[in-house]
């Protein structure tokens, strides 16, 4: 019988395994709501516990080792210096979201609570630090227009690249920041036989089409001013690549899959930005970066995110040097999940898809849930490379009932 971490290795390599691999949390848009965690919890039939809400704008937990072995998890995370595969008892402190939820986080000097039980979270003082908020009927936290305001009756923004360049060299780490991120992913290799998934914000490529100004202005950026979007790109390859080599360098011993970028180049229907400015302005950005990555750490995968109705590019993200693709979100665009895995086929894994987390989770029975997993997982995993998740997160509506008969349906398959 594989181990869990050699059954992911092997998955996402296009080879042979025992059953299909799993991940809750591996990064975070496989995760589970923080508040949807403490019901997950309880239907398993396990201790309650404050949740650990690893990411506070999403509002994702930390999902702990007795929850993994539950669900027959294969995946431990770590995500900017917090894990799921070893205690870390000095880095957590209570703080209960305006009563809302008891829960844990690292910085609770980061909110602050309004008269309403509106939550603030973040400075705002500058164009890197916005402020977000969390309204009492919300489960997450967000910024006005998105973050994201266009003028369409004034000039389009531009960037400062000498601006960029200064953000970006102070994002360059120090021989002591690296030094005690291996000593923590040595830990948790040591810790765990699980697939160790790295996420880690100084490795991750800031090249996105939603990048420098949104989703608002980026795009039209690609389009008018390419020669612009060029520059920028390449001081953020410049300084990205410059930490990728040093700290995969160190850390790729111990890691199996690292997160390189999160791109969402969907929309509900469509790319949001044509194949043309993908394959232009990013792809020879992404390859220089995974190149990198698979030069100094070779047995490590790299990893992108990229929501929506993107096959249109599935082509041009392989050719970006990705090993990984996900959510696979296959229910966006014209494009069936058996499309979207004949494309796939042997050249770039699937992270992701298991069901429709737009209808099927959410609106669907448990029954439902059960056929839809039974139905596009085994497709999914033929010929191996694929590892089973949710389209998305499981955002805290959803009754445990269905996100254990998710996991437990995948487990269920037979290859």
């Amino acid at each position: 019988m594989l181990t869990s971490r050699e059954r992911v290795m092997r998955a996402v390599s296009f080879q042979p395994v025992d059953r299909v691999p799993r991940d809750l949390a591996g990064m975070r848009s496989t995760g589970i709501s923080t508040f949807a965690y403490p019901r997950l919890v309880e239907a398993l039939g396990l201790p309650p516990r404050l949740p650990r809400v690893e990411d506070t704008g999403q509002m994702l937990a930390l999902p702990d080792p007795d929850v993994l072995d539950a669900l027959g998890i294969d995946v431990v995370t770590i995500a900017d210096g917090a894990t799921n595969a070893i205690e870390q008892p000095g880095l957590w402190q209570t703080y209960d979201f305006a009563g809302r939820l008891p829960a844990l986080v690292r910085n609770p000097g980061a909110f602050r609570a309004l008269p309403d039980g509106t939550i603030l979270q973040g400075s705002g003082q500058t164009i890197f630090e916005g402020r977000t908020r969390m309204p009492p009927s919300s489960y997450v936290f967000d910024e006005a227009h998105g973050g994201q305001p266009l003028d369409l009756m004034g000039d389009l923004p531009k960037p400062d690249l000498d601006q960029v360049r200064r953000h970006m060299e102070a994002r360059l780490l120090t021989d002591a920041q690296i030094e005690a991120k291996r000593e923590l992913c040595q830990q948790v290799r040591e810790a765990s036989d699980r697939a160790v998934f790295y996420n880690d914000g100084a490795a991750q490529m800031p090249i996105a089409i939603g990048g420098w100004g949104g989703l608002g202005v980026f795009p039209l950026l690609c389009v008018l001013e390419p020669d612009l979007v060029r520059d920028l790109h390449e001081i953020y390859t410049e300084y990205t690549e410059q930490n990728i080599r040093r700290l995969l360098g160190a850390v790729g011993p111990y890691v199996d899959v690292v997160m390189m970028a999160a791109d969402d180049w969907g929309t509900q229907n469509t790319t949001i930005a044509s194949p043309k400015v993908c394959r232009e302005l990013f792809v020879p950005f992404w390859r220089r970066l995974n190149d990198a990555a698979h030069e100094v750490a070779p047995d490590t995968k790299t990893f992108l995110h990229s929501c929506g109705a993107i096959y249109d590019v599935i082509d041009l993200v392989i050719e970006g040097g990705f090993d990984i693709l996900n959510p696979v979100q296959w229910c966006a665009g014209n494009h069936s999940y058996r499309e979207w895995k004949d494309r796939a086929r042997g050249r770039i894994a699937l992270w992701g898809g298991g069901v429709d987390s737009q209808h099927t989770l959410p609106l669907g029975t448990v029954d439902e849930v059960v056929a839809q997993v039974s139905e596009v997982v085994p497709y999914l995993a033929e010929d191996s490379g694929y590892v089973f998740c949710n389209i998305h997160n499981i955002t805290a509506e959803i009754a445990p009932e269905k996100a254990i008969a998710m996991y437990r349906a995948a487990g269920d398959i037979q290859l």
